[in-house]
């Protein structure tokens, strides 16, 4: 998530004038301070070059990092082509039309109250699935009136198209949303209770990954030699230093990125918690030498067609086909699996480190669980040894070097 020029302090001792005064933080959001002292966050937009505006909540009740979010969300919806303002209107509508009480109107109240404390991306997901599935069957009918059977048949419906993992997702949505109408009295039980069991069992899937080190050197390698897009090389090429998600890298944006400090911190897809990846100095050299492509713009790896929108996410994926790299040897998501396991068994990291690294929730001895800041130094030394290690590899030096790049076990 970016950040702008306001804090907390500023925002909390933000005084009043004779006049309306706006403090700006930055891609078009203001904190809006009246003469009564009331402050309401606004973000400022252009659609077909007609200016707008449209408020993102008051504070203190929508703190600065909400008031963010929910900026991020706007603008992802302008990348998309959809103008924020009018969709909110249409919600509206949406809800006067089908009834206060219908599953739709039920389910967007509570997307809205949870999307502000998701991860933009993740709560574009839930409603995405929720409309393209489940409103067009369901959406319409009271809430009160679902039963366990009519819900049965909206996942059915997904499981036939060959993707269980969505079924079981949109499940866990669709329960969720039950759950909110019994809190808020508009129902008395949850009927996806009755639905245990009833769908399809997903087979655990691993992603294919290459973690054996002369092998993964093959992989630097053919990297090295991509002649594709410069925007799709240098992704390819820092994967593996900053072994993040596949959508935590496609969505990489410059704002996010702290050359002084020689970090990228962004928020966690599934978390929605702050995360802090060390760049080392090979990681350093790779986005400056994807800067001088695309560092006018917002996305660090921008698609091909549109600098406004992020790269494609099979993008990593089709360079490695290209490089020869079938989905049995290695994926996008792989180079997490090749860090985890060498970092760990061949270079002898502490896999409290790595794991806080990979962005999993890991608790210290007190069974407090780490914050983003936890062990940064140590990170930032591992984070250098294994960029150096990856160097090794690719240039087929001798592996005596290993030793250099070990850490404490």
């Amino acid at each position: 998530m970016s950040t702008g020029k306001l804090t907390d302090a500023k925002v909390r001792t933000a005084k009043p004038g004779e006049k309306p005064i706006k403090l700006t933080d930055g891609a078009g959001m203001y904190l809006e301070v009246a003469p009564s002292g009331g402050k309401w966050w606004r973000l400022k937009y252009r659609v077909d070059g007609v200016e707008r505006r449209i408020s993102l909540g008051t504070y203190p009740d929508t703190s600065l990092v909400h008031a963010r979010q929910k900026r991020d969300a706007a603008r992802i919806q302008l990348a998309h082509g959809i103008d924020p303002g009018a969709f909110r209107k249409a919600q509206k509508a949406a809800r006067v039309e089908r009834g206060a009480n219908s599953f739709e109107t039920i389910a967007r109240e509570w997307h809205t109250a949870r999307a502000v404390i998701w991860a933009p991306g993740h709560a574009e997901r839930v409603l995405r699935r929720l409309e393209r599935d489940v409103f067009p069957k369901i959406g319409g009918r009271p809430i009160a009136e679902l039963k366990a059977p009519e819900i049965l048949e909206v996942l059915r419906k997904i499981e036939a198209r060959n993707i269980p993992e969505t079924a079981h997702r949109t499940l866990t949505n669709v329960s969720q949303v039950m759950r909110y109408g019994v809190a808020t009295g508009r129902i008395e039980s949850d009927p996806t209770r009755d639905l245990r069991g009833a769908l399809k069992p997903v087979q655990e899937r691993h992603f294919a990954a290459i973690t054996d080190p002369p092998k993964l050197g093959e992989l630097l390698r053919g990297i090295e030699n991509y002649r594709g897009s410069p925007i799709v090389r240098c992704a390819l090429r820092l994967a593996p230093h900053v072994f993040v998600r596949p959508g935590e890298l496609r969505n990489a944006r410059w704002a996010d990125v702290d050359w002084e400090a020689a970090e990228w911190r962004f928020t966690l897809s599934k978390t929605a918690t702050q995360h802090i990846v060390p760049l080392s100095t090979q990681s350093v050299d790779i986005l400056r030498e994807v800067e001088a492509v695309s560092g006018g713009g917002t996305y660090v790896f921008p698609g091909a067609r549109s600098m406004r929108l992020p790269m494609s996410e099979n993008a990593v994926l089709y360079a490695l086909r290209a490089l020869g790299f079938d989905g049995d040897t290695m994926t996008g998501h792989g180079f997490r699996a090749a860090a985890r396991t060498i970092l760990d068994e061949v270079l002898e990291w502490r896999v409290d480190l790595v794991e806080h690294q990979l962005g999993h929730a890991v608790k210290d001895a007190n069974g407090r669980a780490y914050n983003r800041t936890s062990h940064l130094l140590e990170r930032k030394r591992m984070m250098q040894a294994w960029s150096d290690f990856l160097d090794v590899l690719r240039t087929g030096s001798n592996v005596t070097a290993i030793g250099q790049a070990k850490g404490a076990a």
